[in-house]
């Protein structure tokens, strides 16, 4: 079986006149990223190319933890009571952190850094158990959404607060990919990076583009659900992309900022649609630490198209949230 989802529109997108469909492919932030794009037979594909990697290498060397000369690596390493200029993409992902965060009652905390390599998920190696309880609390005392002041584009030090921003930076550096696509003209495209996706406009065909839903690889009895990327963006947060198995419990990179350590809510996925791809990855990240229930009751009160999947007794189950089930219905 399989479910459309389609956009609420005033308007369906231009069908594009004499374009032809380019590919484009390349490397960031440990994974792929991929463009599919319509324009002129004779477009300059290699210069598309290397625009968009410079607007993902951007983001890169601004917020990735990986890398010791990143502003973010620099704003950890900052001195008590210091102030660190951000560039002003990072001042926007930061600001757009925090609203979330006090959104979603700190459910999103972009401070878990030092929880963040601690369990192994981050730039330090990993240590093949879970760590030990006393370390986890000290890290999480250190942790906190409410003590970082963003004063324009400079964010104050209050002492061994560390910024991890791989819950949102991913879905901005679509945002950034496809911003560097409209730079350049092209007013069709669909942008992928790590399976996280924004797509606007139409194929030559005058078609959507239509994109599938993760799902968790032991879905295999599950719908298949397709969705008409036009205007939207989409990101997952799922435990089986990267986790670590102990004793018979699998510990998933998101972490929860109430125990510091990753939940244990039978969330397997949680999948969101919005229109940038910085708020879908945000809040798929929120609602995976919520737990199903109170996941549902916040993407009802915020109207986000949301798609949980849980383990039950039974199997997996899905959770469908009412805007979604809008999209199913226009």
């Amino acid at each position: 079986m399989t479910r459309v989802l389609v956009p609420l529109l005033t308007e369906p997108p231009a069908r594009p006149l004499g374009g032809v469909m380019h590919a484009l492919a390349g490397q960031t932030m440990g994974t792929t990223w991929s463009v599919k794009l319509v324009a002129q037979p004779a477009a300059d594909v290699r210069g598309l190319t290397a625009m968009v990697q410079r607007a993902l290498d951007a983001v890169v060397a601004q917020m990735s933890p990986w890398e010791p000369l990143s502003d973010l690596s620099r704003y950890n390493r900052a001195a008590a009571g210091s102030w660190t200029p951000l560039p002003a993409d990072m001042a926007t992902v930061v600001r757009r952190a925090i609203a979330v965060a006090e959104a979603t009652h700190g459910a999103f905390d972009p401070t878990l850094g030092a929880l963040t390599d601690l369990w192994g998920f981050g730039p330090r190696p990993f240590l093949g158990e879970p760590p030990p309880r006393e370390a986890t609390l000290a890290a999480l005392e250190a942790s906190g959404w409410k003590r970082l002041v963003l004063d324009g584009d400079a964010l104050f030090q209050p002492g061994s607060l560390r910024l991890d921003l791989n819950g949102i930076a991913k879905g901005f550096g679509v945002d950034q990919a496809a911003q560097a696509l409209e730079r350049a003209g092209v007013r069709s495209y669909l942008v992928e990076v790590g399976g996280e996706l924004r797509g606007t406009g139409a194929r030559p065909d005058g078609q959507p583009w239509w994109v599938e839903l993760e799902r968790p690889p032991t879905a295999n009895d599950a719908p298949q659900t397709v969705v008409a990327l036009h205007g939207l963006s989409v990101a997952t947060s799922g435990d089986y992309r990267r986790f670590f198995d102990h004793d018979g419990r699998r510990y998933a990179h998101t972490l929860d900022p109430a125990s510091g350590a990753p939940g244990d809510h039978g969330v397997v996925s949680v999948t969101v649609l919005a229109r940038t791809c910085m708020d879908a990855d945000a809040w798929a990240t929120a609602l995976t630490v919520m737990g199903p229930e109170t996941a549902l009751a916040f993407a009802a009160a915020h109207d986000l198209p949301v798609l949980i999947v849980i383990r039950a007794a039974k199997g997996l189950e899905e959770r469908l949230s009412p805007a979604l089930l809008a999209m199913l219905d226009a």
